[in-house]
C-alpha cells in the first residue's frame, strides 16, 4: 500500500542524506522525494511516498524518529489529505499535431511554457493519476522528455 509521509526536520546539512541512508540502509524504496524550507528558515518539510504494509510503515516512522535532526513525523495517508505533484514535458508539436496537443493540454488544464518550431513545453499540475493521465494522451504524439517534481501533500484541515 502506498503510503505519504511528511517529515519535518531542522535544516542542517546531512539531514537529508540520514533520511534517505535510513530507507536504503533497511532495504525500503523510496518513490517520491520532494523537501524545501518552511516558513522558519531552520527547518525544511520533508514529503515522501513509499509502499509498504501497516509493520513496515510503523518500523520506518519510529526509526526516522530516532534520527536526530527530525522534528515530527506523519503518515498522511492515515486520514484525508491533499496531493499534488508537478510536471514539465516537451512534446512534439509539429504543425500537424500542434492542435491536438494544445487540446489535451486543454482538457487538463495545463499551459504552454515554452515554444520551438517542433515542440513545446508543458506544464501540469495535479494528483499523480491525472499526471500519468496527460502523459498517456501525449505519448502517441511524441514525449521529447519528462521532468516531474515528486508529490507534495497536506493533511485536509478538520471539517469542525
Amino acid at each position: 500500500m502506498k503510503h505519504t509521509i511528511s517529515v519535518l526536520l531542522q535544516n542542517k546539512p546531512g539531514a537529508l542524506s540520514r533520511v534517505t541512508g535510513l530507507f536504503s540502509g533497511r532495504g525500503f524504496n523510496i518513490e517520491s522525494l520532494c523537501v524545501a524550507e518552511t516558513q522558519d528558515s531552520k527547518t525544511s518539510c520533508l514529503t515522501l511516498t513509499t509502499r509498504g504494509n501497516d509493520l513496515i510503515i510503523e518500523q520506518i516512522t519510529k526509526q526516522l524518529h530516532k534520527l536526530i535532526d527530525v522534528i515530527k513525523v506523519t503518515d498522511i495517508s492515515e486520514g484525508e489529505f491533499v496531493e499534488r505533484e508537478m510536471v514539465l514535458i516537451r512534446v512534439k508539436a509539429e504543425a500537424s499535431t500542434r492542435a491536438e496537443v494544445l487540446r489535451i493540454i486543454d482538457i487538463f488544464r495545463g499551459k504552454v511554457v515554452d515554444v520551438s518550431p517542433t515542440t513545446y513545453a508543458v506544464e501540469l499540475t495535479g494528483p499523480e493519476t491525472k499526471i500519468n493521465a496527460i502523459i498517456d494522451m501525449l505519448s502517441p504524439i511524441g514525449i521529447k522528455e519528462i521532468v516531474r517534481t515528486g508529490t507534495i501533500a497536506m493533511a485536509r484541515a478538520p471539517k469542525k
